[in-house]
């Protein structure tokens, strides 16, 4: 039996502005119930790739295909109303003069009784029945999300494109009503493309991450991977704040007061980054001078001195001024510890955690 087609998938697409390559070969495929987030900061190309999957930008080169079918290539484009592609904005883009309703409703062919009953199951599934006759002016900001979001699904697209669909949304309501979304889509089946620039909401939304940089993917695949894994230090750095430590590779080892790290395919004489997310580092008291004993998972200690401690809730964020160099590294802790200025602690890295990468300096 041959495989089940992929319910989108995009083949070398690329869009140019005045002879720069605003998204450069990018490709991707997502199956049905599937969440892949284009993740990037602004102006890397994610915005322009969703319109060209959605139809309201065309491509210069490449293939789009829904269900097997293909809707773009050189000698065809299927307009987005005949995409079967669903449409969600950061701001909902409801019409003030209908009803939650007749909102739900625009779009639905077929008889009445059926487009009601449509409406109505929807309404039911995102908790808006009570409000099926009021106006988008009389809910709030959660309330019409959720009505955009069933006039998206009322279709029953296969394939939900959103363009950062939460960024309009109280802080405090955005984690309930994100949550409440992907479980409603999950159920519908729906294939969806989520442009975002927030690695938290991509890592809690996505079965799939697309980072972007410069109109290219640069690194695709779980969110699990790409934190843990990350391609180089740029894409490290975009998920979270880093300590970068460099080093000289000599004999495929790069030494630092943390002690030694591998450095494969680095040549000997190049200098190295290693890098370490400051929730890695791990912190012992200085007691007489006595540096605790190095392990295996944590290797090497390294005295540092605190710089400032700022308690940020269920955390702490401690800076330290490393006795070997001066350098600065900061270290995430919990927020029951939260150490004066100027104490003495050893410093470890969770070998497992740390990452090798090359340096923007070549050579010694």
């Amino acid at each position: 039996m041959a495989p089940a087609a992929q319910r989108l998938e995009a083949e070398g697409l690329i869009r140019r502005f005045g002879g720069r390559a605003v998204v450069d070969d990018v490709s991707l495929a997502i199956g049905a119930g599937e969440v892949l987030c284009l993740l990037g900061p602004s102006g890397c190309g994610k915005t322009t790739t969703l319109r060209m999957l959605a139809g309201v930008e065309s491509p210069d080169s490449g293939r789009i295909r829904v269900d097997g079918r293909e809707v773009f290539s050189p000698q065809r484009s299927v307009p987005p109303e005949g995409r079967s592609v669903g449409l969600m904005f950061q701001d909902f883009a409801l019409f003030p003069h209908l009803s939650v309703a007749e909102n739900v409703a625009f779009g639905l062919t077929g008889a009445r009784a059926d487009r009601r009953a449509r409406v109505v199951e929807l309404l039911d599934r995102v908790d808006l029945s009570r409000h099926i006759d009021a106006y988008p002016h009389e809910l709030s900001g959660g309330e019409q999300q959720r009505v955009a979001l069933a006039r998206a699904l009322a279709p029953k697209p296969l394939v939900m494109l959103m363009d950062e669909p939460f960024s309009g949304l109280d802080n405090r309501l955005r984690d309930g009503i994100r949550d409440e979304t992907l479980t409603l889509l999950k159920e519908e089946g729906t294939a969806v493309v989520m442009v975002t620039h927030e690695p938290e909401e991509a890592m809690r939304m996505a079965d799939t991450i697309a980072l972007m940089r410069n109109g290219r993917i640069v690194q695709q695949g779980a969110p699990y991977n790409l934190y843990n894994s990350p391609v180089d230090k740029a894409a490290a750095a975009f998920f979270s704040d880093i300590n970068v430590i460099r080093g000289r590779v000599d004999g495929g080892l790069t030494r630092t007061a943390f002690g030694e790290f591998l450095a494969p395919g680095h040549s000997d004489g190049n200098f190295v980054d290693i890098v370490i997310r400051p929730q890695h580092l791990k912190l012992d008291f200085h007691r007489d001078g006595q540096a605790p004993l190095p392990t295996s998972q944590n290797g090497v200690p390294a005295l540092g001195h605190v710089r400032r401690a700022r308690f940020l809730g269920r955390d702490s964020l401690i800076e330290f001024e490393m006795a070997f160099d001066g350098s600065t590294l900061q270290a995430v802790v919990p927020s029951v510890f939260l150490p004066k200025p100027g104490l003495p602690l050893w410093l470890m890295m969770r070998r497992d955690r740390c990452h090798v990468f090359p340096a923007v300096s070549a050579k010694a």
